[in-house]
């Protein structure tokens, strides 16, 4: 009873911890800002986007930074989404700019009805028209924000508004369509097969089409008042998610758990090359970005690899050279959206990367000076075109492209005796290209899948922590395959993009492969670096399936993970494979039906192969 009156006590205590900064903020803010909030930005067909803005007290016009979020960022009441928008705000008001955060189309007090990457595209557009044009703007405008409020700013970009003037878009793979042969549709998908963190995510988010709405054309007078009573915030029940996910058909996920589901019933349906993924807010690669870009990325995020490769595509292919020479990048070693939480002893998972700190809002605000404001600094001088941390090392480090120059690849090899399953096995990696073909046997059974431990992920609830974590306890089941190097004599840099080639066999129509990068100690911990997955009936493209026949073997290219790890003398490299990474990926049934729509699964027997005619392999980026 004493440790319950305690534990409620500490409860209180933070509340009005977080109250108290929610006002302390206000405070500062109202001495040096002039604030206007819920103004109903007009958009072309009438709608209404509620907008806060902020800006300093100058009688000289300032430049704009603009975030549209789907998240509440009302500034009456507590929460920590409502804090750092205002805190952001501050920061801006006091290096003298305006800061503007407006919710999409049907979010909170915005009128319309509201899409995923759905709204339409001349929502930002009409946003920059009249921004641009109040008697208080210098007409330039720079689009800021992590996860949400970045994932739309690509496709806004290409729109090439002229005063969109640059972005800084930070954790935003899930407004990446397509980016050549790297097709997730907004992290929908990773090699063909869904990706479970929206599931998870539009539970949480999304309103109900039955809730309360502001009477239309309520002014903004009106909606001060009803701001400071209501957030028109939902507030699912709390689930296990770790159990929802469980349920099948996938379809009724969210029916199951009595989530909204109207958005998440088409999205579900949708294939990789689903026309649909090519009509909303999502960017692809034939879309062209004509600004200047600071991106921002991170190694524990959900879509490290089609974020790096964005910034490539911009970087050498944009129309513009002086557009191509002003794009820059940022990689830290921590989870979604968590730059600026790293520490003296940053803690990802369980294991510690060490001092990942980095001066982020000295280079955003040199950033917005030289862009927004045409000041004459020395950021280009002083910034170098990709930061990346590599862990093991643990240590901030540049380079001039994407891979490092320096970085080559090396191709290391699968072999075993046949009998690589399990930790305690015999499959070893190594340069030497096997002979005699052994192939290693997973049994994949659907409803008893290799549950996902750590990882590259967001958002998923209590479904799947992310982070690294050591995997020894996963690699004692029978269905995963480990391979591993002999002990580093020397210490061995992997920096850049790792590709993997498998040759399997299956006794199913249809499967998955996926493949996990791992750093083993001296003691024998494990820790997981990326992993990734690969649907075999898209093994040939994501506009085509193509199915097995039994006995025959088959060539599948994963999609490429990323990282920066520094191997140490005395550790080895590792990877495992098997057909399954559940609940961040979806399970394959095997059936080759849709699986979507289906109840059941079928055992498969599948086979990795390795030899001269068959030379599984991963290749790695080691910097020489």
């Amino acid at each position: 009873m004493k440790n319950l009156y305690v534990c409620i006590c500490l409860l209180m205590c933070s509340v009005l911890l977080i109250a108290q900064e929610d006002n302390d903020i206000l405070k500062r803010m109202e001495e040096i800002a002039i604030i206007d909030q819920k103004v109903m930005m007009p958009m072309r067909d009438g709608i209404r986007l509620a907008t806060d803005i902020y800006r300093p007290k100058t009688d000289e016009k300032v430049p704009i930074i603009f975030s549209r979020t789907p998240y509440n960022f009302n500034s009456w009441g507590d929460g920590e989404q409502k804090t750092r928008t205002v805190q952001r705000a501050y920061e801006a008001v006091k290096r003298g700019y305006a800061y503007v955060v407006q919710n999409e189309r049907g979010r909170y007090f915005s009128e319309g009805e509201w899409d995923i990457l759905g709204v339409p595209l001349t929502d930002g557009y009409d946003a920059f028209s009249w921004m641009k044009d109040q008697e208080w703007s210098n007409g330039k405008i720079g689009t800021y924000g992590c996860s949400s409020t970045a994932e739309w700013q690509m496709a806004v970009a290409a729109l090439d508004h002229p005063s969109h003037a640059a972005m800084v878009p930070q954790g935003f793979g899930a407004g990446v369509g397509s980016v050549g042969d790297i097709v997730e549709q907004g992290n929908w998908y990773r090699g063909g097969a869904e990706q479970l963190l929206f599931f998870s995510w539009l539970y949480g988010v999304e309103h109900d089409k039955f809730k309360p709405r502001i009477p239309a054309g309520a002014t903004q007078e009106d909606l001060i008042r009803i701001s400071r009573f209501y957030d028109l915030a939902p507030e699912n029940p709390p689930i296990d998610m770790a159990e929802a996910l469980k349920h099948l058909p996938l379809q009724d996920i969210l029916k199951n758990i009595n989530g909204k589901k109207e958005i998440f019933d088409k999205m579900v349906r949708r294939k990789p090359n689903d026309p649909d993924w090519y009509t909303g807010g999502l960017y692809h690669d034939t879309m062209e970005i004509p600004m200047p870009s600071f991106w921002f990325a991170s190694w524990y995020d959900v879509s490290i690899t089609p974020n790096i490769s964005l910034f490539n595509h911009v970087h050498h292919n944009a129309e513009d050279p002086e557009v191509r020479d002003n794009q820059y990048l940022v990689i830290s070693p921590t989870l979604h959206c968590a730059f600026t939480r790293a520490t003296e002893n940053t803690i990802v998972g369980e294991r510690s990367v060490g001092d990942a700190r980095l001066n982020y809002d000295e280079q955003i605000y040199a950033w917005w000076d030289l862009w927004l404001k045409g000041a004459t600094n020395d950021f280009k001088e002083k910034t170098p075109r990709v930061q990346y941390y590599t862990m093991g090392s643990n240590k901030w480090q540049a380079a001039e492209q994407w891979p490092p120059k320096d970085s080559k690849m090396t191709t290391y090899y699968l072999n075993s005796d046949g009998k690589a399953n399990t930790l305690n096995g015999t499959g070893t990696l190594s340069t030497k290209r096997p002979s005699k073909d052994n192939p290693d046997t997973i049994v994949y059974d659907p409803m008893n899948p290799v549950t996902s431990y750590g990882g590259n992920v967001c958002c998923t609830g209590n479904a799947v922590k992310g982070g690294a974590f050591d995997q020894q306890v996963m690699e004692e089941r029978d269905d995963i395959l480990v391979y591993t190097t002999d002990v580093l004599k020397e210490g061995v840099e992997v920096t850049g993009f790792i590709e993997s080639t498998l040759f399997l066999s299956s006794d199913a129509n249809d499967t998955d492969v996926t493949i996990k990068l791992i750093d083993v100690y001296p003691d024998g911990r494990a820790y997981n670096l990326d992993e990734t997955i690969q649907r075999v009936r898209y093994r040939e493209g994501y506009d085509k399936e193509v199915f097995m026949e039994d006995g025959k073997v088959y060539k599948v290219d994963l999609t490429p993970m990323a990282t920066s790890n520094y191997f140490k003398k005395g550790h080895r490299i590792r990877i495992e494979v098997s057909s399954s990474n559940f609940p961040r990926f979806a399970r394959n049934l095997n059936t080759g039906g849709n699986n979507y729509d289906e109840t059941e699964g079928v055992v498969a027997t599948n086979k990795i192969h390795h030899s001269k005619a068959y030379p599984s392999q991963i290749r790695l980026p080691i910097m020489r």
